[in-house]
């Protein structure tokens, strides 16, 4: 590759690191071709992007950017896994292709919101409910709580009619 070349890629790098949130550096090897093909069609199908670097190009477009140091995980075969925003899809999506693929790809390193991630942390996100189901749970809580007030009102206007009921059973007695 000419160097020119080189660092036109080395930019459009920088520019992608810049743009996503959540950046997992991994290790592939160990996958045949078959295997990472459907690794990216299964990150693909969550909107997530990967990525194969060259270690060289990927410390080039490091430099400058506010992330931290990553240059230590920048030895041998080296993929990157981009998202947006959702740090936990990714990771889901990683763990769960790896139990089928003995264990790989390997996460070396993760970057989300512009702070350093380690392996493990990554693992436990796995673990989390996806975002979609924190909102269908929250909005779940919201409007139990709002039914539960409608349930109170409706048994509380049902009590006063049959009170005014008794009290109009009682003045047509007397």
């Amino acid at each position: 590759m000419r160097l020119d070349e080189k660092q036109r890629v080395a930019e459009e790098l920088q520019q992608v690191l810049q743009d996503n949130g959540t950046i997992y550096l991994t290790d592939f090897t160990g996958l045949n071709v078959k295997a990472i093909t459907e690794f990216r069609s299964q990150l693909r199908e969550q909107g997530i992007g990967y990525r194969v670097v060259k270690n060289t190009l990927m410390r080039r477009a490091l430099e400058g950017l506010d992330l931290p140091d990553l240059s230590e995980h920048l030895e041998g075969p080296t993929a990157l896994i981009l998202s947006e925003s959702d740090p936990v899809a990714p990771a889901k999506v990683v763990k769960d292709f790896a139990k089928e693929h003995d264990d790989r790809p390997i996460i070396k390193i993760g970057v989300v919101d512009r702070r350093e991630v380690e392996p493990a942390q990554i693992d436990r996100m796995a673990d989390l409910p996806s975002r979609e189901q924190l909102l269908g749970s929250i909005a779940g809580g919201l409007t139990a709580g709002v039914g539960g007030i409608a349930g109170v009102l409706n048994a509380l206007m049902r009590d006063i009619t049959h009170m005014i009921g008794e009290v109009a059973q009682k003045n047509e007695a007397a």
